[in-house]
């Protein structure tokens, strides 16, 4: 939260009040995740089941990036470049979900974003050290990606199986997307023509290429034709597992329970939940439209979120790039100016 926060101070800098008042928020929400440290779905809560949190400490070093974009305030720096936390963080090792950017694993994220200081702000000494090795660690998350390495299968279809074939896998495919295209950007705008994965030589083009597969399949590009964002195209969900979506309009209240003779009915929604990316289809590109089996057709605000970012990071022409400077409008000049000339000498 505290991440979001800081990162809307920035996007709306230019209403001083209102961009002071998140970053106060978001100043105060963080020091009480440092204060009272604790995963919030520990115990045998309804969030474990559903949205299940491993690990608290990618949360810090996303967040912490975020802090010091907003705030300038070297601080946060400091704690998102702490090599414990990044080793806590799982930045050192493999696993399967290495690299796999979601709601539980912010650590992708992360290193991209603090790639970015590197890239075109290059602190040096004392951060160098940890930022290289995020560079590098994006780079072998970004080779990973790739349809030539096998750290991930793919469906018949084409769609990258960022989950190891669980259901709901849009959500993952979309926010890599996001990071290919944004990592492809900021290696652009640092007048750079690509990266390697070990002694092989990629273009950034490549990037956008992955991305663009990708997203592709969800609009419709798939062994199903079905476009998997409800009310693109002509062939998408009819039965969202969303309540909303599937409650008549009628003026009638229902209680929470009264709800489920609309999720279980066979028939369409009322309504059309324009623009909710469902949970997607099987590992083998197979597609259920039905209410009853979220694993098919669920729409999640953290799917969403990566779509939006994937498709404004894809639309526009490559050649436009990003803008560099205004993530770092807080940020302090990285090293001193110079002292000013003495004035000249009078014997």
């Amino acid at each position: 939260m505290a991440a979001a926060l800081a990162a809307a101070s920035i996007v709306f800098k230019d209403n001083k009040a209102y961009s002071q008042k998140l970053v106060h928020g978001a100043k105060t929400l963080f020091k009480f995740s440092r204060d009272q440290r604790g995963r919030y779905s520990a115990g045998s809560s309804e969030a474990a089941i559903f949205y299940n949190s491993t690990s608290y400490w990618d949360e810090f070093v996303w967040g912490g990036a975020w802090m010091y974009y907003a705030t300038g305030n070297s601080s946060y720096l400091q704690l998102a470049t702490t090599p414990g936390l990044a080793k806590h963080a799982g930045a050192f090792w493999g696993g399967p979900d290495y690299g796999v950017f979601s709601w539980d694993n912010k650590l992708p994220g992360a290193q991209v974003l603090l790639s970015r200081l590197r890239l075109f702000l290059s602190p040096g000494y004392p951060y160098e050290e940890i930022l290289r090795t995020f560079h590098n660690q994006t780079s072998i998350v970004m080779c990973s990606y790739l349809p030539i390495f096998t750290t991930f299968n793919r469906t018949k279809g084409g769609l990258i199986q960022l989950n190891h074939g669980r259901p709901q896998p849009l959500q993952y495919v979309v926010n890599a997307a996001f990071l290919a295209t944004l990592y492809s950007d900021y290696l652009e705008a640092a007048d750079t023509p690509g990266w390697y994965c070990g002694p092989n030589f990629y273009s950034t083009d490549v990037l956008r290429e992955f991305a663009k597969t990708q997203i592709d399949y969800i609009l419709g590009k798939n062994p199903q034709k079905m476009s998997y964002v409800v009310g693109f195209g002509n062939h998408y969900p009819k039965h969202v597992h969303h309540r909303g979506a599937s409650i008549p309009k009628n003026k009638i209240k229902y209680n929470c329970k009264g709800g489920w003779k609309w999720r279980d009915t066979s028939k369409a929604n009322p309504n059309t939940i324009d623009g909710a990316m469902v949970a997607g289809p099987d590992k083998h590109d197979g597609f259920r439209d039905v209410r009853s089996n979220y694993n098919y057709t669920e729409p999640t605000l953290a799917g969403n979120a990566g779509l939006v970012a994937a498709l404004v990071a894809l639309s526009g022409e490559k050649n436009i790039g990003i803008d560099k400077n205004t993530i770092f409008s807080a940020v302090p000049p990285m090293f001193p100016t110079p002292p000013p000339p003495p004035a000249p000498w009078k014997p």
